[in-house]
């Protein structure tokens, strides 16, 4: 069977997350340094993932704010300079739909999370590289991964929501084909 071998395109990529704001309004954050690896059979089956992003590189838009998410009131990138991802499962729903679960690591708590995959394609772009696309979306705790600073206003509203959608848009570069035994 030919294995195939995908690593992520992380100028045609964004790892995302969303976090509600007061109850009212959402604030969008992203990581500007990550890496991923995807090893598979031919059409995704069996695909093993693995996933690290730098805290240090965590990016709302407002200085001030990077810089209470890197304090040990939430990441801590300090002591916890990565966040990683290593799949357990990736199941085909449909040709183009796909359950991914696996272990996530922030700080340093590890806990199964479960995303739904939107498999955007594969194609030859115009340098001769095959590439694929998916979209990943899901949501998870922070409160579970030791982020639990929390704050409430004078009227009783919650500050930081305690959940947090995930949103990962991802091209992958085939690296190269090997014979499986």
């Amino acid at each position: 069977m030919l294995q195939q071998n995908w690593k992520i395109d992380p100028t045609h990529s964004e790892i995302q997350f969303k976090v509600r704001h007061m109850m009212i309004s959402t604030v969008t954050g992203n990581f500007g340094s990550f890496d991923a690896t995807l090893d598979s059979d031919a059409d995704f089956t069996n695909a093993n993932i693995r996933f690290e992003a730098d805290i240090d590189s965590i990016s709302t838009g407002v200085a001030d704010r990077d810089g209470h998410l890197k304090s040990a009131d939430f990441f801590d990138a300090a002591n916890y300079p990565k966040l990683s991802f290593q799949s357990t499962r990736f199941e085909k729903v449909s040709d183009d739909e796909f359950v991914l679960e696996g272990d996530l690591t922030i700080r340093d708590v590890t806990k199964n999370v479960k995303l739904s995959v939107e498999y955007g394609g594969t194609l030859l772009d115009p340098y001769g590289q095959t590439k694929a696309g998916f979209e990943l979306a899901g949501k998870i705790n922070r409160k579970d991964f030791g982020l639990t600073w929390s704050a409430v206003t004078e009227a009783g509203s919650i500050v930081v929501s305690d959940e947090v959608k995930l949103l990962l848009n991802v091209q992958l570069v085939k690296q190269a084909v090997a014979e499986t035994v």
